[in-house]
């Protein structure tokens, strides 16, 4: 064999192994992880009845989200996801910790969730419906003419 078929081997031989150890390396998952939750020690910390939200704030931190509508009680949240390749990243666990607050500002319970155990509830809505299905500009438009009520303009 020649000198330069033995080069071209080579060459040919370490094409292949970085082509092998690309696609490999293609296929390894990917994982990371979003949020906070703060650790078993230091909830157990947090004293049922005896602490408020400002030591509960010292001792884990203030939470990312809190109650919607009312501050009754905060919620921490740690997720972790995995994307393979060029695939959609997927989340393979969740853990919630909601800690539940009196009205004093004492807490009244902590409790934890996992994946398993969530639920999609819809928070809010971006879409406006509208009522005017199948109704042309012009009729919308003429359509209130007659439904005047004077008495609502002059205020009486």
């Amino acid at each position: 064999m020649t000198e330069t078929g033995t080069k071209a081997g080579r060459v040919l031989r370490a094409i292949a192994v970085l082509a092998v150890v690309g696609f490999v390396s293609a296929c390894t998952p990917i994982y990371s992880n979003h949020g906070y939750l703060p650790t078993d020690q230091d909830v157990e910390e947090i004293m049922v009845g005896v602490d408020t939200r400002e030591t509960v704030g010292a001792i884990v931190g203030r939470p990312g989200a809190e109650g919607l509508l009312t501050q009754e009680a905060w919620y921490y949240v740690q997720s972790r996801f995995e994307q393979v390749g060029y695939q959609a990243k997927e989340e393979i666990d969740r853990e919630v910790l909601r800690i539940s607050f009196t009205e004093d500002g004492l807490v009244e319970n902590i409790e934890r969730f996992g994946l398993e155990e969530g639920r999609v509830v819809t928070l809010s809505r971006r879409v406006t419906t509208s009522n005017t299905a199948g109704i042309g500009f012009i009729r919308q438009l003429l359509g209130n003419i007659g439904r005047i009520n004077l008495d609502n303009i002059l205020g009486n």
